[in-house]
């Protein structure tokens, strides 16, 4: 039963006692039979509300799980794989190395690093590259 069929039931069972009208006891009843009615409409609303806001919550956390799907993907991913495959091939990839010695951060062609070596522009320390150690990837294995 629901809180507006309890106080409907209430209110039929105070009209079933046939008090008369004109008593302030009465009259106080009837008030509070009346606050009664007001709050028992005002809580079905918010429940309704309540259950509403949770049913467009469910269908936002399944867009967002469909948008994680869809960005991140299902399976395993590492920072080794390629980020973005829809780069243009003639789009030149750059690769952030970080110096042993000064430890900065240098932003290197692929081209640079395919020379092998080169002075890092900050400290003039002479950087070798191993192109061969970045085909392994130890968290792919």
């Amino acid at each position: 039963m629901t809180n507006t069929e309890k106080v409907a039931y209430i209110r039929g069972l105070a009209e079933g006692l046939e008090l008369d009208e004109s008593k302030k006891e009465v009259k106080v009843i009837n008030a509070m039979l009346d606050l009664l009615d007001n709050m028992a409409a005002s809580l079905a609303k918010v429940e309704e509300d309540c259950s509403d806001i949770a049913d467009q919550l469910d269908s936002v956390d399944e867009d967002l799980a469909d948008l994680e799907e869809e960005f991140y993907g299902g399976g395993h991913s590492c920072s080794c794989e390629d980020e973005d495959d829809d780069i243009d091939e003639d789009d030149e990839t750059y690769y952030e190395v970080t110096c042993p010695t000064c430890h900065e951060t240098i932003c290197l062609s692929e081209a640079t690093i395919a020379d092998g070596e080169m002075e890092c522009p900050n400290c003039g320390e002479k950087l070798e590259f191993d192109l061969d150690d970045d085909d392994d990837c130890s968290c792919c294995e």
